[in-house]
């Protein structure tokens, strides 16, 4: 049974993701609305309040933190859960600084994602601190956080890293490096 508590937003451009983690979250006593653009969330936001939501850091062009205090606007006390396929340490210390309770990367286990939706901690998440990080994976955070700093500008980044704007771009669309 739903509770007004219960009231979830799943922010996620990904059509077969969204399905599936909506139906999964339903199944788990969550209200589940779903939302595919920072557009559609805006615009579902005017008639939903939600206790809790799952935001992808990245919607098509557009940064999913970018919805975080629209989402905080809503409800002061929405627990905040940011997904992500392009994981760096500085996109997690700006989506935790506006306001986001947890940073998880894709693919997630749900038993994971509920758990940080209710401020809890795992096992796995603890197993993952602890391994080094590989030279490959700390080049990928360096570069993310040069980013960060330039607010996004891809030129303004690569001026700062001494490397060409297309090579920058190219790295940028790859996957992250696993650990």
């Amino acid at each position: 049974m739903n509770t007004p508590n219960s009231k979830l937003i799943l922010i996620e451009d990904d059509d077969a993701f969204r399905t599936t983690a909506s139906r999964v979250l339903t199944q788990r006593g969550f209200e589940v609305l779903d939302a595919a653009s920072v557009e559609d969330a805006e615009a579902k936001l005017r008639s939903f309040c939600p206790r809790y939501a799952v935001l992808d850091l990245r919607l098509g062009e557009a940064s999913g933190l970018a919805l975080i205090p629209r989402l905080l606007a809503a409800n002061p006390e929405c627990h905040i859960v940011v997904l992500t396929g392009y994981a760096s340490i500085a996109t997690a210390v700006s989506a935790i600084k506006s306001g986001a309770m947890d940073y998880l990367t894709k693919p997630v286990d749900i038993e994971v994602l509920v758990a940080a939706l209710h401020g809890e901690t795992t096992s796995r998440e603890e197993a993952l601190e602890a391994e080094p990080m590989s030279v490959r994976r700390a080049s990928w955070e360096h570069i993310q956080r040069v980013l960060n700093d330039a607010e996004g500008n891809i030129s303004e980044t690569a001026r700062r890293l001494g490397m060409h704007r297309r090579s920058l771009q190219r790295m940028l669309q790859k996957r992250p490096p696993k650990r």
